[in-house]
């Protein structure tokens, strides 16, 4: 396994348990997570506050399904299940693409949707 993929597979691994700092040290020190539409963040400060979303309680239980790589991409594309403090349930599929810098993840776009949304083209 590449050392791309090996820092993506250590990031998802922390996220599982919410580790701040194994999630924090895969990553440069200028980052940018986006999830178009949704928003955008920028650095390890912003980052970090996102780990945790206030929405979510407990960790996220996640399941990479397929990991690919090419020069310095790597696409993850998996399911994710959260309790929510509503008391809803997040059951979704996301893909994730990784721009990775000297093996650390730089740039990170998600693209997450909804199992249950339902979508009506006309």
């Amino acid at each position: 396994m590449s050392a791309n993929k090996q820092t993506v597979n250590e990031y998802m691994e922390a996220f599982k348990v919410s580790d701040h700092e194994r999630i924090l040290a895969c990553l440069t020190d200028d980052i940018i997570w986006e999830m178009p539409g949704i928003y955008q963040h920028v650095g390890k400060e912003e980052f970090d506050k996102e780990i945790e979303n206030d929405n979510f309680v407990g960790s996220p239980a996640i399941q990479i399904i397929k990991l690919v790589e090419e020069n310095n991409v790597v696409i993850a594309e998996g399911a994710v299940q959260g309790n929510m403090k509503n008391g809803n349930i997040l059951n979704a599929v996301f893909c994730d693409v990784f721009e990775m810098e000297n093996g650390k993840i730089k740039k990170l776009t998600s693209y997450l949707m909804s199992k249950s949304a339902s979508l009506k083209f006309e």
